[in-house]
């Protein structure tokens, strides 16, 4: 299997996290920009477990259409989701007194004792590009998550322009 992790320390709170989770349509076109569109097709938040939500995002120039099923939440701390055969990922928040450590972290490939071996030599030789510019991405999204969180007031919406 083949982990990417990024982690960011944002000077936040893992309710507040949590909370811009939970309003990921209203702020994920200001996540990201190459985010294109985000909107539920099951349920009404991502923090429950088994509903699924619809994103479009560029990743590596392509653009990428995706159902994002949660499969676990456990409140305040870690947020994991399957996207397909073989993708997997978690939102992990850590508290550090005044501050979080936000962990996002994508996992692909197979857990089949030969077959995932072999098929994470193959992702990692066939899609070594796409690879670095998925963990590009992450990394731009911490950053971008920090500086949203770090800059919104007690007043200020969850939504703000693009960065």
């Amino acid at each position: 299997m083949i982990l990417l992790k990024d982690t960011v320390e944002i000077e936040s709170s893992p309710e507040q996290v949590f909370e811009w989770l939970d309003h990921l349509p209203e702020n994920y076109l200001a996540w990201h920009p190459d985010h294109v569109a985000c909107r539920y097709l099951k349920g009404t938040s991502i923090l429950e477990k088994g509903s699924v939500l619809y994103v479009e995002e560029y990743l590596h120039g392509q653009l990428h259409r995706l159902k994002l099923r949660t499969t676990q939440v456990v409140p305040n701390n870690r947020l994991e989701y399957k996207a397909g055969f073989g993708v997997a990922g978690a939102f992990e928040v850590e508290s550090q007194g005044s501050k979080v450590l936000f962990t996002a972290d994508i996992a692909l490939g197979s857990t089949f004792p030969v077959l995932g071996w072999v098929l994470d030599w193959i992702i990692t030789v066939l899609l070594s590009g796409r690879l670095e510019a998925l963990k590009q991405h992450m990394a731009e999204e911490g950053v971008n998550l920090k500086k949203l969180l770090e800059k919104r007031g007690p007043a200020q919406v969850w939504s703000v322009a693009p960065l």
